[in-house]
């Protein structure tokens, strides 16, 4: 019996590779004899760059600047060609001292920081997630970190943050870093949202990072004004590009500027991880992440991990703190069962202080209805719902 074992995050409580880990202790306490394979997944949010090192990728730490100026110690992964960089990293909502939203003023500089170091190292390939973001400057700080000028009608740079695009005048992209030529950037991008309107970068997700309304519309006025200016510049225009709003208009700056290709996440990690070739060594997935619920139903990890393992005609059951789908949404996701362990302790605090413990007791009731009988009878499916 060949089990892989590829949970997301359990936000908030273990990081992916820890959640594997719990799930492979339960196991095989309850059937020592099973093969577990730990596959640690994301989706292009936090925790995409430790999923690539679990998978073989080095880690490596480059200083770069945080969301508000302050130097940050970040971390992406490589191999040979390939690096992944992650933006919660270096420009992300974690990073804000303090805690405190800074929408207009946090920059994404660090993230074109981190970037540049993996070009000056000699890969082919960015993948970049973008997943966390504490900024809305358009991707703005990003490009200037690759060498791109935002210049005032005097010739002075503009302040960072999205703010300081309402100082834009002039772009110039003589300097941007040499390798972007023959680098190919590929951005993990789960949402549609263009850079623009009442469903871009500013009026979406402006909120989330602290913006009221009168600075939702200054962020508005702003991109628009850095939108005309990047199309004025490149005779492309990107604004209304599904996911040009991603991460405070990231998105919009890879496309525009970068030459980058917007992928699903799920779908890219899966790919870098070399989920394919383990899943043909596999009788049974299991899957897990925080909150099974309706965010789930669009793409998120598990869903990715199911979908692919149904293709293949594998089974897959999942694990989660919280499971929010009734029996049909799950089975739509392709999830055989659904275990919660929250039907172990149901104390939300509780809960997340004791999740690897309580992951570990949930897999191995999970290992006693579906691997002891080496998938036998369907088992009832379980849920809190």
């Amino acid at each position: 019996m060949r089990i892989l074992v590829a949970p997301d995050k359990f936000k908030g409580s273990l990081t992916a590779a820890e959640a594997a880990a719990a799930v492979a202790r339960g196991i095989t306490r309850v059937a020592p004899a099973a093969e577990v394979d730990r596959c640690p997944v994301a989706d292009g949010g936090e925790g995409t760059v430790e999923a690539a090192v679990s998978a073989g990728f080095t880690a490596v730490t480059a200083r770069v600047t945080g969301p508000t100026g302050e130097p940050v110690d970040a971390v992406y992964a490589r191999d040979d060609t390939t690096a992944v960089v992650e933006f919660a990293a270096a420009s992300g909502l974690g990073l804000l001292p303090g805690g405190r939203p800074r929408p207009l003023t946090a920059s994404s500089r660090g993230t074109g920081e981190l970037i540049a170091a993996a070009l000056d190292a000699g890969v082919e390939t960015v993948v970049l997630g973008i997943g966390g973001s504490a900024t809305t400057d358009g991707g703005a700080g990003m490009v200037e970190a690759l060498g791109a000028r935002l210049l005032d009608d005097r010739g002075t740079p503009v302040p960072p943050g999205g703010a300081g695009l309402e100082q834009f005048a002039r772009l110039e992209l003589a300097g941007l870093h040499p390798r972007l030529a023959q680098a190919r950037v590929v951005v993990a991008c789960d949402v549609d949202n263009p850079l623009l309107g009442p469903a871009g970068a500013a009026a979406v997700y402006g909120p989330q990072k602290g913006a009221g309304p009168a600075e939702v519309a200054r962020l508005e006025h702003a991109l628009t004004h850095w939108d005309r200016i990047v199309s004025a510049t490149t005779g492309r225009r990107h604004a209304d590009t599904p996911g040009a709003g991603a991460a405070g208009g990231v998105g919009y700056a890879a496309l525009a500027l970068l030459g980058a290709t917007l992928r699903p996440g799920i779908g890219l990690m899966l790919e870098l991880v070399g989920f394919a070739d383990r899943l043909r060594r596999a009788d049974l997935v299991v899957t897990g992440e925080g909150s099974l619920d309706r965010q789930t139903l669009h793409g998120k990890g598990p869903a990715g991990v199911a979908a692919a393992a149904d293709r293949a005609g594998i089974p897959t059951v999942a694990v989660a703190g919280q499971v929010r789908l009734g029996t049909a949404e799950l089975a739509a996701c392709h999830f055989r069962a659904a275990y919660a362990l929250v039907d172990l302790e149901p104390d939300r605090d509780r809960c997340l202080a004791r999740a690897g413990e309580l992951l570990e007791l949930a897999a191995g009731r999970l290992a006693r209805d579906w691997v002891l009988p080496a998938l036998g009878p369907t088992p009832v499916l379980v849920t809190d719902s």
